[in-house]
């Protein structure tokens, strides 16, 4: 299993709706909206790395309001 925080910008007062959305989608353990350089940050669970990637650009990167993803994948060192 893949752990991953993706941080999101919005357009401008868009964050809720944005974070909304994609807490109802599956794979997200919590979406919440924040304040400081990121306006939404998520985590998201996968199986691998490539059903994350394909969870990020096919579902959460066509959530309207999105300009700018950025994926962190969890290491356990």
């Amino acid at each position: 299993m893949v752990n991953a925080y993706i941080l999101i910008q919005t357009e401008v007062g868009k964050a809720a709706e944005v974070a909304s959305e994609i807490a109802g989608m599956p794979g997200v353990t919590t979406a919440e909206d924040v304040t400081g350089p990121y306006d939404v940050i998520v985590r998201a669970e996968a199986e691998n790395v490539d059903i994350l990637g394909q969870m990020v650009v096919a579902r959460v990167q066509n959530v309207g309001g999105i300009t700018r993803t950025l994926t962190c994948p969890v290491v356990n060192l």
